[in-house]
């Protein structure tokens, strides 16, 4: 069994004990974001560090000027 860090720029986002080490490439899912592994380092027997790289979310229809003074004012 091993600890294992996953960092996102020096960020921890999430440490679990595993059976097995992720490999360099495989893709992940981390509290509902797809990411990919992007590095791997052993610190001792136990622990792991892995750096991942989440894929950015698309931005969804925001509301514009335009839209907003169509709006009902009360």
């Amino acid at each position: 069994m091993y600890v294992v860090h996953f960092f996102e720029d020096k960020v921890e986002i999430l440490n679990q004990l595993l059976g097995s080490v992720p490999a360099l490439g495989d893709p992940l899912t981390i509290k509902g974001r797809k990411g990919k592994v992007t590095g791997v380092n052993q610190v001792d027997d136990k622990h792991v560090h892995v750096q991942i790289t989440v894929e950015k979310v698309a931005a969804k229809n925001k509301p514009t000027a335009a839209d907003l003074s169509k709006k009902k004012k009360r």
